[in-house]
């Protein structure tokens, strides 16, 4: 009987229950769990949030008013402070100049000021003549981010204003019968709460997402880069075969360990990352005009940060071959970007995402681009821990690949057996 022709051959197939079920179940467990992960980690940031830091600077230097044992100023800050029932915000009962320091550093997201004149613009409303507010400031933290700089900004105008309606209500009772009209207005609501920038970014700094977006091509071209060696390495050793279009070919095998190719891919991926991580500067800072500084510490930071990446990735593929790039994936960029707390504080995340930041690669490295194109590539800023992090990933991708294929190499297990051309 003569053979069914191909399109026979696989309708056929189809009907195989056993060639649906793998790609069946692997498809629909990453759908699920890249929905999972990535929704999970931003659906919900005002219900996740928790002890988000911002300082609170009372400048008032104000004499307390007459039967009160402290000046308004005091009276606020201790009564934001104490509050027990919101755990949203971490206070940090700071001076102006730490206030300004922990702003330029990135340490907290905004900050509520409180005038050295607050006390005596407070008690001022009430004569005959009251005709200006007192005021309260909010600064924002736009190089934290968006989200984050909104999140401190919404928390810290909301303390404000209770403050005062807190205030109007005493002021409102103090004056009695004897305040016209316009004075109960004014008193009902009378401190104003002005917003400002507290550490200001550039225009073309994405609203304080450019050092996630610029983290991100790192790490791909870490990801992609390393995986896109290795199989040129192993199509080039006849381990792996070309096939472009109706094009197949296969070069002869060329006997090699695991470790040599190892070593191979790595040396490989140490002088092509120089090439990819140039053009990546080259594409947002000369051709789209990103905002950034420190260009030289930068451009080696960014070498270093895409060298551990794809380091990493060698590793994973010499380890567990072809679903390494699977592996990868997900510890690169799947469990990366949630748990990144570029995009949404991990302040606001689920704690999943917190234990993750601990070691998620892209943390750690967004906190150093954070750190140089934000906040002058201060140390205290999250660069110091960033440099510490990109030594012990690329140690511990060097550690676990070699040790990894050197032990293959003892046991005798070759990835295939030599084949002609």
């Amino acid at each position: 009987m003569a053979d069914a022709s191909p399109q026979a051959r696989a309708v056929t197939l189809l009907g195989r229950p056993k060639l649906w079920l793998m790609p069946t179940v692997l498809t629909g467990l990453l759908a699920l769990l890249l929905a999972l992960l990535y929704m999970g980690g931003i659906v919900n940031p005002q219900g996740a949030l928790h002890h988000l830091p911002i300082a609170l600077v009372n400048g008032d230097t104000g004499k307390p008013p007459a039967g009160q044992k402290q000046n308004a100023g005091t009276q606020i800050a201790a009564a934001i402070t104490s509050d027990t029932s919101n755990d949203k915000a971490e206070w940090r009962t700071l001076s102006l100049a730490e206030a300004k320091d922990e702003l330029d550093s990135g340490k907290v997201y905004g900050a509520l000021v409180i005038p050295a004149d607050f006390t005596a613009s407070i008690t001022a409303l009430t004569t005959a003549d009251a005709t200006t507010r007192p005021t309260m400031t909010v600064l924002t933290n736009p190089g934290k981010g968006s989200l984050g700089s909104s999140l401190a900004s919404k928390i810290t105008t909301t303390a404000a204003q209770q403050a005062s309606q807190t205030i109007g209500k005493q002021l409102t009772a103090a004056a009695g019968t004897q305040a016209n009209s316009t004075t109960k207005l004014l008193l009902a609501d009378p401190v104003n709460v002005v917003t400002q920038v507290g550490h200001p970014i550039g225009s073309h700094s994405g609203l304080g997402l450019s050092a996630f977006y610029y983290t991100l091509l790192l790490v791909l071209a870490g990801f992609m880069g390393g995986n896109v060696i290795s199989n040129a390495v192993d199509t080039s050793l006849g381990y792996a075969d070309t096939e472009i279009g109706p094009l197949h070919t296969r070069r002869p095998t060329v006997p090699i360990s695991r470790t040599q190719t190892l070593l191979l891919n790595m040396v490989m991926t140490a002088g092509i990352t120089v090439v990819s991580v140039s053009l990546i500067m080259l594409a947002t800072i000369t051709i789209l005009g990103m905002d950034a500084t420190h260009i030289p510490l930068l451009w080696i930071y960014s070498y270093c940060a895409a060298l551990a990446v794809g380091l990493g990735v060698q590793a994973i593929n010499a380890a567990f071959g072809g679903v390494g790039q699977l592996v990868s994936m997900f510890v690169f960029i799947v469990l990366g970007l949630p748990s990144s707390g570029a995009t949404v504080p991990l302040q606001a995340v689920p704690g999943f995402y917190r234990f993750l930041s601990h070691f998620e690669p892209m943390r750690q490295l967004s906190d150093g681009v954070r750190a140089i194109l934000y906040f002058e590539a201060r140390g205290d800023a999250g660069l110091t821990r960033s440099w510490i992090m990109i030594a012990i990933g690329a140690s511990l991708a060097l550690l676990f690949g070699f040790a990894m294929t050197r032990y293959y190499d003892r046991k005798g297990h070759k990835r295939l057996t030599p084949q002609p051309a």
